[in-house]
């Protein structure tokens, strides 16, 4: 358009609005014919007008009819659906790399009602995320800055990787910490990793990874309990990872500035109040206290180990987590 404008006000002297209409019917090939005389120097400029605009739209006609073909569109658009979808999450777990791990996860997920989305580099996702009821999902490398950007990574609670490459996990592990560090996030995340030998356990904990988790040791310890205790055999797997089950059990950090700091556990009167038990205590050093007694001492930045319904527990964070005395124990 701006050619065409710039050649007819040139050659004919037409006025700026004479030759955008003019390089606009000529341009589209409308055939309107000239709006005012043109001379032989214009009728050859356009020639070669008519010429470039076929062209032009031939070859946009092409490029749309290839890029349908392969997919490319099509895909832009799934991708967009999916990313107006993952921007409303919040408080989700990134889940790295489609395998038989990662299928077994989704499901504890779903059954859990916890957010999660599926990344994965292969175009094999699609076919995975319809089978395997995955409802949000990306086809993207795990480890790089744009695809944590779309998986609204700053709004997620952590990361799960699963890959059976170390190498796969070292590096999302590694990116995860740098992704922290550049976005200056108020929270580090919760980062979950597999690993197959225990070299490779100790190895990713050392790069930043939280829970490590050895598939091999884990088979070992359920196969060594169920035959030391076969009566045993679902007991921890009903309490701990069925949904409906009305017990739970949870670690409660103790803050700094927590009133209970320093108390004796009985003084926090915890069952009176909130009807559940500390079953364990784990002090900051990392030393593990089973059972303790009334006496034990709460300090700071322990965690205790409650087991209670989710509302008991919710009212120990709660109660745990207040400055001051709290006016319930007034009452016990």
């Amino acid at each position: 358009m701006l050619i065409g404008t710039s050649g007819y006000v040139l050659i004919d002297d037409f006025t700026i609005m004479d030759a955008i209409y003019q390089t606009a019917i000529t341009f589209t090939t409308v055939g309107f014919g000239e709006i005012a005389p043109i001379s032989n120097a214009g009728r050859i400029f356009t020639i070669n007008l008519i010429i470039a605009g076929f062209a032009v739209f031939s070859s946009a006609i092409g490029i749309l009819v290839s890029e349908l073909n392969k997919g490319h569109i099509v895909a832009i658009m799934k991708e967009r659906r999916m990313l107006y979808k993952i921007a409303r999450l919040k408080k989700h777990f990134v889940v790295c790399y489609h395998n038989d791990y990662t299928i077994e996860v989704t499901k504890q997920l779903r059954k859990n009602h916890i957010p999660f989305i599926v990344i994965d580099p292969r175009p094999e996702i699609y076919e995975w995320a319809i089978e395997h009821k995955y409802p949000h999902f990306l086809q993207a490398q795990p480890h790089a800055e744009l695809s944590m950007l779309k998986a609204h990574l700053s709004s997620a609670k952590g990361l799960i990787t699963l890959s059976s490459s170390i190498a796969d996990n070292i590096a999302l592990i590694a990116s995860v910490r740098l992704f922290e560090k550049e976005h200056f996030l108020p929270r580090p995340y919760y980062v979950i990793s597999s690993a197959e030998t225990m070299s490779d356990v100790e190895k990713l904990k050392k790069l930043g990874a939280d829970t490590v988790v050895s598939p091999t040791k884990l088979t070992a310890q359920r196969v060594s309990a169920m035959a030391a205790r076969p009566d045993m055999e679902n007991l921890l797997e009903e309490f701990l990872y069925k949904s409906d089950n009305p017990l739970d059990m949870q670690e409660i950090t103790v803050p700094r500035y927590s009133w209970a700091v320093l108390k004796k556990l009985k003084e926090t009167h915890i069952r009176e109040i909130a009807n559940t038990s500390v079953v364990g205590i784990t002090r900051k050093d990392g030393k593990l206290i089973g059972m303790p007694k009334g006496d034990t001492l709460v300090t700071s930045e322990s965690k205790l180990l409650v087991i209670g319904t989710q509302e008991g527990i919710k009212i120990t964070k709660d109660l745990i987590s207040k400055r001051v005395k709290p006016k319930e124990l007034k009452f016990v």
